[in-house]
């Protein structure tokens, strides 16, 4: 696809906030590698998104006593602020736990109906704020409600991220059940396929309460590894790795 669109810029600091890129795509753009599904066998990588919220230490909580590990794919200003006290604390814990960090974008607004422009203001801000919180910038982001274009896989491919869908639903964001979510876990279960990347939502009390607990336990009783995004796919999780800074932000 042609696209009538002037030299972009982007400046890149190692530890640092990724700029914001200026002006607009050239044509031809390179586009992100979309992933809906791991590559390594016997594996569930579970993934959160729309946090962080107030159920992220009980999640993660229940995770460490099963020794499994998962993805975060965090908003910066969508449930609560990433900024809050309460919050940022949560943030680390997940972190220190092993969990992996990605971006959500930061007011979870749908990119596929965005500018240039806007795409990357809602990617960097919240890269930024992980940054500042755990000093890691992250190497996957997953588009709110899974909508893209190509101008959503070119702007994560300059920011060096990949896209990451999934291949599995629990049904907590659209209405179903914490029963139903069960259900769902179990007949995948029942049917044992190779490997799962399976979509929840953190801001769910009975998706961190009802249905992880019982999701943990019969993924476990199966047989199957619980891993992150990046170990299911071979992948490092981030592109910089550094120190959190200190300091005092709002959103």
């Amino acid at each position: 696809m042609l696209f009538n669109l002037a030299h972009l810029t982007v400046a890149l600091l190692a530890g640092a906030a990724v700029a914001h890129p200026t002006g607009e795509a050239p044509e031809r753009r390179q586009q992100a590698e979309v992933i809906s599904s791991c590559r390594n066998p016997n594996q569930v990588a579970l993934t959160f998104d729309d946090g962080p919220y107030n159920y992220i230490w009980d999640i993660v909580g229940k995770l460490n006593d099963y020794g499994a590990k998962a993805t975060f794919f965090f908003n910066g200003n969508n449930y609560k602020c990433i900024y809050d006290n309460d919050i940022r604390s949560g943030i680390q814990f997940a972190y220190n736990s092993g969990m992996q960090l990605g971006s959500h974008t930061w007011s979870h607004k749908d990119l596929s109906t965005l500018s240039w422009d806007q795409v990357h203001d809602e990617m960097w801000r919240v890269e930024q704020a992980l940054q500042r919180i755990v000093g890691v910038t992250p190497a996957f982001m997953r588009p709110p409600y899974g909508n893209y274009n190509d101008n959503v896989l070119a702007a994560s491919a300059v920011r060096g991220q990949k896209v990451v869908i999934w291949d599995f639903d629990s049904g907590d964001s659209v209405g179903a059940s914490a029963a139903d979510s069960k259900s769902r876990y179990d007949q995948f279960v029942s049917s044992h396929p190779s490997n799962l990347l399976a979509l929840n939502h953190e801001t769910y009390s009975s998706t961190a309460y009802d249905v992880l607990p019982h999701a943990l336990q019969v993924l476990t009783s199966a047989g199957y590894q619980l891993v992150t995004v990046a170990e299911c796919l071979g992948y490092q999780p981030y592109q910089n790795v550094g120190s959190p800074e200190s300091g005092s932000w709002s959103c």
